[in-house]
């Protein structure tokens, strides 16, 4: 399993950087490798990527997600296992740190020697260093979602595909993220002027005052 930690400050306002990153679709304009995403739900995606030569698909499930602070995530199926988070940290009005943290299963020669030679490091530098230039070159996000998604209703109950099995998760080094039914938060965006794909509307309810971010 291959980690990867790089961080980026992007001189945008941390509310629009935060939202940006929640328009998953978009995900290919600066993501190296990354050729689509669909989304299927508040919480899946089915990705379609291109990684040292060799074509992969496979399904994300969204475990954590708190407006303005963390988005987690997991492979659930497909070519591909990983987990991750990104989180968000206002360094004052205008600038926002982003830390993207991932665990990688390098599959294959090709993908095994790219990670072995560093690549993955640099195209997650790369991705990050896009992003920042994409949103500085826009000033605001095109879209946004702000519902809360939490880790103690992810549904763990899985057997077979890419995301099953033990894996750490980055951002606590903790292995499994839950069990339990997910509730999804209602609505799509709420930047003025945005277009985004409706969400489905479930019950749900708002984080307390006091929930920690991350650590």
């Amino acid at each position: 399993m291959s980690k990867v930690e790089q961080t980026i400050d992007v001189d945008v306002p941390l509310r629009n950087v935060y939202d940006q990153w929640t328009q998953f679709e978009e995900f290919p304009s600066f993501m190296e490798g990354v050729e689509d995403v669909r989304q299927i739900d508040a919480r899946h995606c089915h990705w379609r990527t291109k990684v040292a030569g060799v074509r992969r698909e496979f399904d994300t499930e969204i475990v954590d997600q708190l407006p303005d602070q963390r988005i987690a995530w997991r492979t659930t199926g497909g070519d591909v296992r990983q987990m991750g988070v990104v989180s968000f940290q206002p360094l004052d009005e205008g600038h926002t740190r982003v830390r993207l943290a991932m665990d990688v299963e390098p599959d294959g020669m090709a993908e095994k020697a790219a990670d072995a030679m560093g690549m993955l490091d640099r195209r997650v530098k790369g991705d990050l260093k896009r992003f920042k230039g994409f949103m500085e070159d826009h000033g605001h996000a095109t879209g946004g979602w702000r519902g809360r998604i939490r880790p103690q209703d992810a549904d763990t109950a899985r057997t077979g595909g890419a995301g099953t099995g033990s894996m750490t998760d980055p951002s606590t080094g903790s292995t499994g993220m839950g069990s339990g039914p997910m509730r999804e938060a209602p609505g799509p965006a709420e930047t003025p002027g945005s277009t985004r794909m409706p969400r489905e509307t479930r019950s749900w309810e708002l984080p307390s005052d006091d929930e920690p971010g991350m650590p």
